[in-house]
């Protein structure tokens, strides 16, 4: 079924009013139901949807965020990274109002981007500025720096750690942010948070090679180009940068 707000929302959201995309699709849904939407934004091309659902306002509830699928959902957010913002704010923003709907499973989310191509460096971003503390979960089974041995788990042995019992429960965590995202992910995808891990591992690992090289630079009286990294990791060295980002949408 064609729907004529369809149309109208992608004009607008080519014109920049993402607020007049999102009426038009709210007032399909109030004249033809929700069913209505969730079918109309099948029809919606993926790049219009997270033009859409990137802008959310916590200040207020937005019908799309709460209706979205998991599919639609992980078709947005897997090209997130082409709007190169190196905060990701607006990624958790989106991914927290979504996943954690009220009367919803996130973990069908979770796996939906995780098992999506480019959906694990999106899971990778959303948890970069706290990468250090998600390691030390995993190795402690608390997210508590005090509990940290500061020993690097290899690969081989993250995978049997993913199995150990924890030291915390979901009630004692439950903030509908990235410590709750975790530990959902160890609980019920521990294969998508080891893959996860991977990512950050390697981007860790390229920004202290960076750094080295620009030191190495600089003691030889030359300079080594540096990209300026935002958002500091807690109990972590700065955030790496990701080689894969594409241009702005």
């Amino acid at each position: 079924m064609h729907y004529p707000a369809i149309i109208k929302a992608q004009s607008l959201i080519l014109a920049g009013d993402i607020v007049g995309a999102e009426a038009a699709l709210v007032t399909l849904a109030d004249e033809e139901g929700d069913h209505a939407l969730v079918v109309a934004l099948d029809q919606l091309p993926p790049k219009d949807l997270l033009a859409v659902i990137r802008e959310y306002d916590p200040s207020k509830d937005s019908v799309i965020n709460l209706l979205v699928t998991p599919e639609q959902f992980s078709r947005a957010v897997v090209i997130e990274k082409q709007y190169k913002d190196l905060t990701h704010a607006h990624l958790r923003g989106m991914m927290n109002s979504v996943i954690f709907r009220d009367d919803n499973d996130p973990v069908e989310f979770l796996r939906a981007i995780g098992e999506r191509e480019g959906g694990c460096d999106a899971l990778a971003d959303y948890l970069a500025d706290h990468w250090g503390r998600v390691e030390s979960f995993l190795r402690t089974g608390t997210f508590e720096a005090s509990e940290d041995t500061g020993a690097v788990l290899s690969e081989a042995e993250l995978v049997p750690q993913m199995y150990n019992d924890f030291k915390v429960d979901q009630d004692e965590i439950a903030d509908h942010d990235w410590m709750e995202f975790t530990w959902l992910l160890r609980t019920h995808c521990p294969d998508i948070l080891i893959e996860v891990m991977v990512i950050l591992r390697a981007r860790v690992k390229a920004f202290e090679e960076e750094a080295e090289e620009e030191e190495d630079g600089h003691h030889q009286g030359g300079h080594t180009p540096f990209r300026e990294t935002h958002g500091e990791g807690e109990g972590s060295q700065k955030k790496a940068i990701d080689p894969d980002e594409e241009s702005a949408i």
